[in-house]
């Protein structure tokens, strides 16, 4: 490890939000922290909000004498009651407080964690709004802000906030220059907390019976946050999606090397019809180019018109490469936009051509998600679910 890396310390558990740990992982990881992913429970494979399995690095039983620059605790329920209870944990966020180094929490955590161990008293906090009764009862002074600092304390609200909570924490590690270079790499919203917007041309509406069938591939190296945000925001939509990896392995290691986890083979789902098949990026999106089953079956999708779409480099990878945006107008990751035929839309965060819609990076997924759930259920239901997860 370089004498400049600092070290964090994530912990999660059986009901964690899974949008907010993967996002501040990868993050920090991207910033350059060497982040250690903890289970507070038994085992390193949780079960985290949405029918998300998570697999931390290590169990926090085994490091507790470790010592951290940071330490940083995701929301979720009822994951946020147990980081709360984890004895153990307490323990180090404590001695984290007294040596004068960084805590971090995030939704209820502030709440439920930070303010029911004491760190709060007399400091200004934020937390996930239906918590901020209850933060303000820990003695702490309640602010509506998306990330706030006091001392040596950072807080944020939600799925939502929780990139730019993450960058403020690379900030606080390395300085703002480094920071700055994250946020662009991510692109991440230059006006968070306004009503999202996409760009759509040709509008056609998207069907299904019942409930929309949504199949999201993941392979090794598949961008985690975009993986994340789609099965998240999907799922909260009560759509159904199905994690599909490629290969021969369930759990596959994504770009920021992160551990996600499928609930089929690709295999097992080659046959059957979906109302949307949507691509995660990074350079997952190689292995995905490479699968002839996936190409064939995103092939036959976009022959039936019926909806796909991709985020980051997937556009270009995928769809550029076999065909699948001849007439479209597309965006993609700026690092292979110069690759796309058609560069007329590529400053778009998302853009909805018909039944394709496409997106940038980690720091679109959200818009991409809702964008998803709006051409699905109404925009009504969308705006919704961006209230309630503070996009």
């Amino acid at each position: 490890m370089a004498p400049s890396t600092k070290t964090v310390l994530i912990p999660i558990a059986h009901g964690t939000e899974p949008l907010e740990a993967v996002a501040m992982i990868t993050t920090l990881r991207r910033g350059g922290a060497d982040v250690t992913v903890a289970s507070v429970e038994t085992q390193v494979g949780v079960d985290a909000c949405h029918g998300i399995k998570m697999v931390a690095d290590t169990l926090l039983s085994d490091i507790t004498d470790s010592i951290f620059d940071l330490i940083v605790l995701p929301g979720g329920l009822p994951g946020g009651e147990t980081l709360k209870n984890c004895k153990p944990l307490e323990n180090m966020v404590k001695k984290q407080d007294a040596d004068g180094r960084l805590n971090a929490a995030i939704c209820c955590a502030p709440a439920l964690a930070l303010g029911t161990w004491g760190l709060l008293q007399g400091k200004k906090a934020t937390g996930y709004p239906v918590f901020m009764e209850k933060l303000a009862a820990t003695c702490a002074t309640a602010v509506e802000s998306r990330v706030q600092i006091d001392g040596r304390i950072v807080t944020s609200r939600g799925p939502g906030t929780t990139i730019e909570f993450s960058i403020t924490l690379v900030e606080q590690l390395y300085g703002k220059e480094k920071a700055d270079e994250v946020s662009s790499i991510l692109l991440v919203r230059p006006n968070p907390g306004e009503e999202y917007t996409f760009t759509e041309l040709n509008k056609t509406e998207w069907l299904f019976e019942d409930t929309p069938q949504i199949l999201v591939p993941i392979a090794e190296d598949s961008e985690e946050t975009e993986a994340i945000a789609l099965v998240d925001i999907l799922r909260r939509a009560k759509a159904n999606v199905v994690i599909a990896a490629i290969g021969n392995s369930l759990e596959v290691v994504g770009s920021c090397k992160a551990k996600l986890v499928g609930d089929v083979l690709l295999d097992e789902v080659a046959e059957k019809s979906f109302d949307l098949i949507v691509l995660p990026g990074g350079n997952g999106a190689q292995r995905f180019a490479s699968c002839e089953k996936l190409v064939n079956m995103l092939k036959k999708q976009a022959e039936a018109n019926k909806p796909y779409g991709g985020i980051c480099k997937s556009p270009v990878y995928v769809f550029e490469h076999n065909g699948l945006l001849k007439g479209k107008k597309a965006t993609t990751h700026p690092r292979v936009s110069n690759e796309l035929s058609d560069q007329s839309h590529i400053d778009h965060r998302v853009v909805v051509d018909g039944n394709l819609i496409t997106s940038r990076a980690p720091g679109t997924a959200m818009e991409f998600s809702l964008a998803i759930v709006e051409k699905f259920y109404g925009r009504e239901k969308a705006l919704q679910l961006a209230k309630a997860t503070l996009v």
